[in-house]
This record gives structure tokens, C-alpha cells and sequence, in this order.
């Protein structure tokens, strides 16, 4: 046989292999439309929420995957982390992401703050523990503790609360891609299987970004509905 015969045959193997691979992704299955889709502030980039909580174990095993796929994000994807708020200890964990992130010292103390609750068992909602463990890190807790209670810190706050009920989260993590398509541990089917729904549903938004004047897609919104998360 011709190699170029060949090399054709090999080619729509390989084509007809990653076709249920991609068709694996299901709306309403791996993945959810937001309804209502909210606004995007990713200046015109494919903006990716995380939703998450530093006491949530789902979130704990899904942060390595979504390290590692964050340090690899192309340039037209944007990506933030809200945390959840709600409950008294996820607020003070709230807290600790705010400060963390104004003061320019989230990495790596991102990691560490999920590595003492879920392996040193520190309570971190608590706030004297918080400001020793800080202080264990590097930090000032002097200097901590005046940025926790800034007024920047306890906006950003007030926003990620209406952030959460703009985006209907009841449960954590979530993961929200340009203001449309939902996704989460329980949805996915696992950690691990999150990151290949993101990448699909980055490519789904590309689309649509790239189709604005065109009609809504016919598939009918649902609701977001991500597995709960105990708090």
C-alpha cells in the first residue's frame, strides 16, 4: 500500500478515536449553562472563575490539576479564584485568600494555607491561630492584620457574596467560564477529569466570542447546580 495511503488511513483513525473523546462532553452532564449568564470582566479574553473554599476537600484535591493547568493558560484566557463565603469560617477563610492576594504573597502560600487544614489540621477560620500561622510563613502579622481589616479586603469580600449569588453557587468548587458554562469535581466525574471539560468549554467560548452577532445556541439554559460541599 502507498505510503500516502497509509499515512490517510492512519490519520482518520486517529480523527475518528478523538471524536467521542470531544463527544464525551455533554451539557447537562459535565457541564451546565448558566441561567442567566452573567458579565465578563476579562477585557475581552475568555475569563475562567474558580469558586472555591481553602476548608473545601474537593477543592483541596482539584488545586494541583488547576495549578498546573493555570501556569499553561494561553494568552486570551484570563483566570481568578473567588473564595466562598457564607458561613461564619468560610468568611474568615475569605479573608485570609483577600489579604494573602494584596499583599503580593499568594504564591506559595496559596498551597500552604490548603496544606495546613487538610494535612496539619490548622484552623485557619480562627483568627489568632491565622495570625501565628502567617507569621510562620514570612509574613508580618502586624502587617497582616492591618490589610485583613482594610477596606479594600472587606469589599473585595462584599463582592465575591454577590458574586455568589449572581452565579448561583451552592456548593464549591465550582468553575465558571466566561460568564456561561458551568463545571465542578461532580460534574467532570473527578480532579482529574475537570481540566479536559475546561479545556472544552474554552473552546466553546472562543466560539462564541467569535460569533457575537450570531443567533443563541437552541439548547435550552439550566440551571448551575454543582455538587454541594460540606462547609
Amino acid at each position: 500500500m502507498p505510503f500516502r495511503r497509509i499515512l490517510a488511513l492512519a490519520l482518520a483513525t486517529l480523527g475518528l478515536a478523538a471524536g467521542p473523546a470531544h463527544a464525551q462532553f455533554r451539557q447537562g452532564q459535565e457541564y451546565l449553562l448558566l441561567n442567566p449568564p452573567q458579565p465578563t470582566d476579562g477585557g475581552g479574553k475568555v475569563e475562567v472563575i474558580e469558586f472555591f473554599s481553602y476548608a473545601c476537600g474537593h477543592c483541596y484535591k482539584l488545586e494541583p490539576f488547576l495549578e498546573s493547568w493555570v501556569k499553561k493558560l494561553p494568552p486570551d484566557v484570563t483566570f481568578k479564584r473567588v473564595p466562598g463565603v457564607g458561613s461564619s469560617s468560610w468568611t474568615q477563610l475569605g479573608l485570609l485568600f483577600y489579604s494573602l492576594e494584596a499583599m503580593g504573597k499568594l504564591d506559595p502560600v496559596h498551597k500552604n494555607a490548603f496544606d495546613a487544614i487538610h494535612q496539619q489540621q490548622v484552623n485557619l477560620a480562627n483568627a489568632k491561630v491565622r495570625e501565628g500561622w502567617v507569621a510562620k510563613q514570612g509574613i508580618d502579622p502586624a502587617q497582616y492584620m492591618a490589610v485583613e481589616k482594610s477596606f479594600s479586603v472587606q469589599s473585595k469580600l462584599s463582592r465575591a457574596t454577590q458574586m455568589m449569588g449572581a452565579y448561583k453557587v451552592d456548593g464549591v468548587p465550582m468553575v465558571i467560564v466566561n460568564g456561561k458554562y458551568v463545571t465542578s469535581t461532580g460534574h467532570a466525574g473527578g480532579p482529574e477529569r475537570v481540566i479536559p471539560v475546561l479545556d472544552h468549554l474554552v473552546a466553546l467560548a472562543r466560539r462564541d466570542m467569535g460569533a457575537t452577532a450570531a443567533a443563541p445556541a437552541a439548547a435550552t439554559p439550566v440551571s448551575a447546580k454543582p455538587a454541594p460541599a460540606k462547609k
